[in-house]
């Protein structure tokens, strides 16, 4: 997704700030800067730093209003996106706007004790995510952060105040999930320099997002058609929560997670936004509720993984002012996630902010994935045609912020910059985040891919079968030769199976293994029996009895543990 070329020298008006090197691998043409601006607009004094990276269109037919992008969250990264972005847009300049407060801003806010105890809810006993959250803040202010600074209206302003300072006369809005509604705001206060707005996987003002989340995430189940066992997974592990194996990614090992019916569900809720996790939940909650509690390792580690993504102090400064305190449930929510902002809010104490109320006269363009459990169509349609002149496409198959994952949606979003006037495009009847996949469920592959010393078995079967094949056709031993030969048929297709499913859905190898292989197996039981045979003609000769028993060793590592 990242093109890794060097940055180039700066094709700015004379107005702009001046370039820095890229933090991040981006295309040639690229130049990255920061943008000064207050901390609090309402109190000048303080000046923050926000990053930012130009890549400048070299296409001969380069269009005069660049896509301005930035990424959700809050407090996710953008500027690791800017060549994903210039391959969508390859005739416009396009500019990657960090959050201030974000990872490539100065200072960047980010909360390693509170990432810490919210890891630690999964342990018994739970961390102290209040005192964790006052810490952070402790320091942040120490620092001469002031938390009140950190909010949509401040954002949207820094958008503006961006497309002034480089003298575009006017650009493209392009904001997914959260940022949606930094955009939003940003059309408003800005009509004259908005020429059309991109809205993925929107986030209107008005939606409680903690009050609705657990009917999100219900529906988001029922429409992938594991319903019943997603109730039946919750409910058994409520009544006796599983002990699993994790890493801590901040502390770099591995801690046993205590994972009840509901935590689980709050690792779903986060998950599911991930078109590869949604297209294997099919077979993966029937397993879980079946008591498979070994394929509950990647969602815990996915759980820590995901809370070094995000600067969580910036997270948190947001959903505290702009979003937490218009909601009633997140303190009682089943979702220790909830419960935990809940917690850390209530620590920071900061004031409420006050709706914009913000209506862009812009053109505008709203996508949403059909399995999105965070903002689902149908919050996200309503939305879209409350606002004047807006179309809106809900994407087949796919999940949340379906640009990354539909290549459809990207031509659909690629389409409507370069018109916004123009008619509807047609609509992604085929389009694809990942459809579910037919999998034979096995926690086999995670655990080789954390370990792939496990995989030793495949190995030296796959290189004694091509041995024997070799050797055995040279000497005209023809039931050794077709042993080596089904040997060798059966590791190459399961490889290849594999590595096909893998590439197109990279969460599928963490549950299960293709349907397919289970047919692939048959080929190592007749390698095994046409060697065993040919031993038993020859069975004077020591290698054909050593092959036979690499192979009854494999598959009985394949069947009892693999498969």
């Amino acid at each position: 997704m990242l093109a890794l070329a060097l940055s180039a020298p700066p094709v700015m008006t004379s107005s702009a700030p001046p370039a820095r090197p890229c933090p991040v691998a981006v295309p040639a043409g690229t130049t990255c800067g920061f943008l000064l601006v207050p901390e609090r607009r309402d109190a000048p004094g303080r000046t923050i730093q926000v990053g930012y990276a130009v890549r400048h269109s070299a296409a001969r037919g380069r269009r005069p209003d660049p896509v301005v992008f930035m990424s959700g969250g809050p407090g996710s990264a953008s500027l690791r996106l800017t060549g994903f972005l210039a391959q969508m847009f390859p005739d416009r300049d396009v500019v990657a706007l960090e959050q201030r407060g974000g990872r490539y801003s100065e200072p960047a806010l980010s909360c390693p004790e509170t990432a810490e105890a919210l890891l630690g809810q999964l342990r018994r006993p739970p961390a102290d995510v209040a005192a964790a959250a006052v810490a952070c803040r402790d320091r942040l202010r120490e620092q001469g952060v002031d938390l009140r600074g950190y909010t949509t209206k401040e954002m949207a302003a820094d958008v503006v105040a961006l497309r002034r300072e480089l003298g575009y006369p006017s650009w493209n809005l392009f904001g997914v999930s959260y940022s949606t509604r930094v955009m939003v705001e940003a059309a408003a206060a800005d009509p004259g320099g908005t020429r059309s707005l991109v809205l993925d996987s929107f986030l209107p003002e008005g939606v409680a997002w903690y009050d609705d989340a657990e009917r999100n995430l219900a529906d988001t189940v029922a429409r992938l058609g594991v319903k019943d066992a997603y109730a039946a997974m919750t409910a058994r592990l409520n009544a006796s929560p599983a002990r699993v194996p994790a890493t801590d990614p901040l502390l770099g090992r591995e801690f046993t997670a205590r994972l009840s019916g509901d935590d689980v569900a709050a690792l779903l809720f986060e998950g599911l936004a991930e078109p590869d996790v949604a297209a294997v939940a099919p077979a993966l909650l029937p397993a879980l509720a079946e008591g498979h509690d070994e394929l509950l390792r990647p969602l815990a580690d996915a759980a820590g993984e995901g809370l070094v993504t995000h600067e969580l102090g910036l997270y948190h400064a947001v959903q505290c002012q702009d979003e937490l305190p218009f909601n009633s449930s997140a303190g009682r929510s089943r979702l220790f996630t909830h419960r935990a902002d809940q917690a850390v809010c209530d620590a920071w104490d900061l004031p409420r902010s006050q709706p914009s109320g913000a209506v862009p006269r812009a053109p505008a363009f709203v996508l949403g994935g059909q399995y999105d459990p965070t903002t689902p169509v149908r919050t996200s349609r309503p939305a879209a045609e409350a606002l004047p002149g807006a179309r809106f496409a809900e994407i087949p198959h796919a999940s949340h912020a379906v640009f990354l994952s539909s290549a459809c949606a990207r031509r659909m979003i690629a389409e409507f910059v370069a018109d916004p006037a123009a008619r509807a495009a047609a609509p992604c009847l085929d389009a694809a985040g990942d459809r579910p996949v037919d999998l034979r469920v096995t926690a086999a592959p995670y655990a080789i891919a954390r370990a792939p010393w496990l995989a030793a078995p495949f190995a030296v079967f796959a290189l004694v079968a091509l041995a024997q094949l070799v050797a055995s056709a040279l000497k005209g031993r023809a039931l050794a030769a077709f042993g080596g030969l089904c040997g060798v048929a059966f590791a190459g297709l399961t490889a290849q199976a594999v590595h096909g499913l893998a590439a197109r859905n990279a969460a599928a190898p963490a549950v299960g293994l293709p349907a397919d292989v289970m047919f692939y197996t048959w080929l190592a039981v007749a390698s095994v029996a046409l060697t065993a045979a040919g031993a038993a003609v020859r069975w004077r000769r020591w290698p054909g009895w050593a092959a036979t028993a690499v192979g009854g060793g494999f598959l009985v590592w394949w069947v009892l543990w693999v498969t």
